[in-house]
C-alpha cells in the first residue's frame, strides 16, 4: 500500500469547488450530510473551512444498498443521524470516493426518507468514474484511472489520508 497524492491540495480544490457552487447557485446555508465513514470525516472538515456551524449530518446507507441481500449486513453498521429537516432544505451531500454511483443513490433515498430537499448537490474527494447509474458530482477534489486491481481507500480521521492497494490486499 502506498500513499497517493497530496491531501492538502485535495482539500483545499474541493473546498473552492464547493465554494464556487454554493455561490453560482445562490445557496448560503447548506445543510452538510457525510456518509459514512469518510464522507463523514470531509463532511467535518469542509463544514469547518466553509465557517458553517450547524451540526453535520451522517449517513449509513447499508440498509439501502441495492446488494444488502447479496452481501448482507456490514458488522458495523450504526444508525443515521439527521440533526436538522431536510424538508426543503439545500443538501451538500459528501462522498470520499465515487464509483458506479450506488453509494450515492443509496444516500439519496435515505435523504427522501427524511423529508424533499430543495437540491442534493454531491461533493466527491476522489472520483473514479465507471458509473452504473447515471450520477454525477458537481464538485470533485480529483479524477483518477486506476487499473482494475487497484483500489484506493481514504484512511483517517486524523490525519486524513489516501492509501492506494492492490485489490489482495486488505
Amino acid at each position: 500500500m502506498t500513499a497517493l497524492l497530496d491531501m492538502d491540495e485535495l482539500l483545499d480544490t474541493l473546498e473552492q469547488g464547493v465554494r464556487n457552487m454554493l455561490e453560482i447557485r445562490g445557496v448560503d446555508n447548506p445543510a452538510i450530510i457525510g456518509i459514512r465513514t469518510g464522507g463523514v470525516w470531509l463532511a467535518d472538515l469542509l463544514g469547518k473551512r466553509l465557517g458553517m456551524t450547524e451540526p453535520r449530518g451522517e449517513l449509513d446507507i447499508s440498509f439501502y444498498r441495492d446488494d444488502f441481500s447479496r452481501i448482507g449486513l456490514n458488522p458495523r453498521v450504526r444508525p443515521s443521524s439527521l440533526p436538522f429537516e431536510t424538508e426543503g432544505r439545500d443538501i451538500l451531500l459528501i462522498d470520499d470516493v465515487i464509483m458506479s454511483g450506488r453509494t450515492i443513490r443509496a444516500a439519496m433515498n435515505e435523504i427522501f426518507d427524511y423529508g424533499r430537499p430543495a437540491s442534493i448537490m454531491l461533493a466527491t474527494l476522489i472520483d473514479l468514474g465507471a458509473r452504473e447509474l447515471p450520477v454525477q458530482p458537481d464538485v470533485t477534489g480529483k479524477a483518477l484511472s486506476l487499473k482494475a486491481d487497484q483500489r484506493v481507500k481514504l484512511k483517517g480521521p486524523d490525519p486524513l489520508h489516501l492509501e492506494l492497494r492492490e485489490a489482495s490486499q486488505p
